[in-house]
């Protein structure tokens, strides 16, 4: 398994103050004993936990995470490029998750050795912001593959071919371990903790509420679990001050510049390049039609804050179509609530704005649908439909919809899907209809979540959202990834171990 060690040159850690790649690579061949390079003795926690955090904040951005959008209807292909025809038909390979499995597992190896070498110093605080941030990592991988290596996970001193643990294993272990971290963060910080940290600024009480957020989330995620039962973990997140709420998204920004590498990941992946005369980012990728007609259908005000105007109305691309779609400059990027104002232009607001790792929206929607589970998390809402309500107002509000609180009542009132009337009376019936609001409020924002609410709930109204593909292989969506190929090549024996993998039938512990 490649868990390469020294990830970037002393040089480039610096210039993490003003940004970061989401670079992985790390080599074991670094044994040279130069005093003018970076090694592992010489670079401090303080400095890997500051590129931990925007390289993060990256993995929210990163484009290998463009057919989560794809697949639950946010972004298509359009009409001159040709469709990717493994992503499309749902035949993907091993070599389908590799790039992301390794990001993802690079930036937990930066988050490992950042709270290692933390833990060595008794600098407690910097230890459990690291393990709540590698909390939400590792339920992502969890999320897309199931199995996967955690317990022995960088501990290349014993094995250089760590074992694969059960997902429900890695769950649990990764729930104790956010515990922990809830009890390291309430601990007196260092000095140096506001300084370093580019995405609280210190604020610890800010950085308890993530990790609450994240364990929440956990826990939602296992809620269709027959004989799960949340209430010690629930106790837990309400004992130490509850879930993000209003206004309390958490995002990272290190000093993004409108310039080569060090724009806004998120503008950068789908907005404009940094030149002069700013080109766009990514013309393969538009909005879904599946999205825009249902925003258009609800006169959904948020339609233009999630996709920009082409000639004065929204055009979408259809998901899988070989043919008939309009060409990248006829269809519609995403839009300003999500790439900042005047995106494309030399004052764009986009390439300087905060990353979101988890937003205050997300949040408040997991927390509407804990209240509506009868959970009590410490929220400040009397009941689910308050809960619900309140998740609502906070989209539009994070969208910038102009008279955003009123707006949003008038949506909630007269919108059938979004009325809590139409809710129903059951758990179940009350989390579909929370998780679908949740759906819409997300466009752009995190597909892997409403990709897992679809598996988790099959909440859609309808399958629209999947590929027209004549080639596809199911009408539904894959429920998992394959392990990558650089698994079967460097951990062949473990990965081989966990048996026949399909996309369709090998299911995550918490599918129902």
């Amino acid at each position: 398994m490649k868990y390469l060690i020294n990830r970037k040159t002393l040089s480039a850690l610096l210039l993490f103050t003003i940004v970061v790649t989401s670079s992985c690579k790390k080599t074991f061949l670094d044994v040279n004993d130069d005093p003018n390079r970076v090694t592992d003795q010489n670079v401090t926690p303080e400095l890997i936990f500051t590129g931990a955090e925007v390289a993060t904040g990256a993995r929210q951005a990163t484009g290998s995470l463009t057919f989560a959008q794809n697949w639950v209807g946010y972004l298509s292909g359009v009409g001159d490029y040709a469709i990717v025809q493994e992503e499309t038909s749902y035949n993907i390979d091993f070599g389908f998750g590799d790039v992301l499995w390794q990001g993802h597992y690079g930036v937990l190896f930066d988050l490992y050795t950042a709270k290692q070498k933390a833990m060595a110093k008794q600098d407690t605080v910097l230890a459990g912001a690291c393990m709540a941030l590698s909390g939400k990592l590792w339920q992502e991988l969890v999320d897309m593959y199931g199995d996967i290596p955690y317990s022995e996970a960088f501990q290349n001193e014993k094995t250089r071919t760590p074992k694969y643990d059960d997902d429900k294993a890695v769950y649990d272990g990764v729930l104790k371990s956010l515990d922990t971290a809830v009890a390291y963060l309430q601990k007196t910080k260092r000095s140096t903790f506001a300084g370093v940290d580019v995405i609280a600024k210190g604020d610890v009480t800010l950085w308890i509420k993530f990790a609450n957020t994240i364990r929440l989330r956990m826990l939602i995620r296992q809620s269709e679990t027959p004989g799960f039962n949340p209430t010690t973990e629930l106790a837990s997140i309400k004992a130490s001050g509850g879930p993000l709420g209003a206004g309390e998204s958490f995002s990272v920004n290190p000093g993004y510049v409108n310039d080569v590498n060090k724009q806004n990941p998120f503008y950068a992946q789908y907005g404009y390049t940094s030149a002069a005369s700013p080109a766009d980012a990514n013309p393969p990728v538009r909005g879904n039609n599946y999205i825009i007609n249902t925003l258009k259908t609800n006169q959904d005000p948020r339609l233009t804050r999630f996709f920009a105007l082409v000639g004065g109305s929204v055009v979408g691309t259809n998901y899988g179509a070989a043919s008939g779609n309009p060409v990248s400059t006829a269809a519609s990027k995403f839009g300003p609530g999500l790439l900042g104002e005047n995106a494309g232009t030399a004052n764009a607001t986009g390439p300087t704005q905060a990353q979101w790792i988890m937003t205050s929206v997300e949040s408040m929607f997991l927390s509407a649908e804990a209240k509506a589970r009868g959970w009590d998390i410490g929220i400040p809402y009397a009941t689910a439909e308050a809960a619900y309500d309140s998740a609502v107002s906070e989209s539009f509000q994070w969208l910038k919809v102009p008279n955003a609180r009123d707006t949003a009542s008038d949506y909630r009132a007269n919108i059938a899907s979004a009325n809590w009337a139409n809710a129903g009376g059951s758990v179940t019936s009350q989390a579909k209809f929370i998780a679908y609001q949740k759906y819409i409020a997300l466009t752009g924002i995190d597909a892997l979540e409403s990709w897992s609410d679809i598996r988790r709930l099959n909440m859609m109204p309808n399958s629209g959202y999947i590929s027209v593909n004549p080639a596809r292989l199911s009408n539904s969506l894959p429920v998992r990834l394959l392990y990558p190929q650089s698994e079967y090549t460097t951990n062949g024996p473990n990965v081989t171990a966990e048996g026949t993998i399909n996309q369709f039938t090998t299911k995550i512990f918490w599918q129902p």
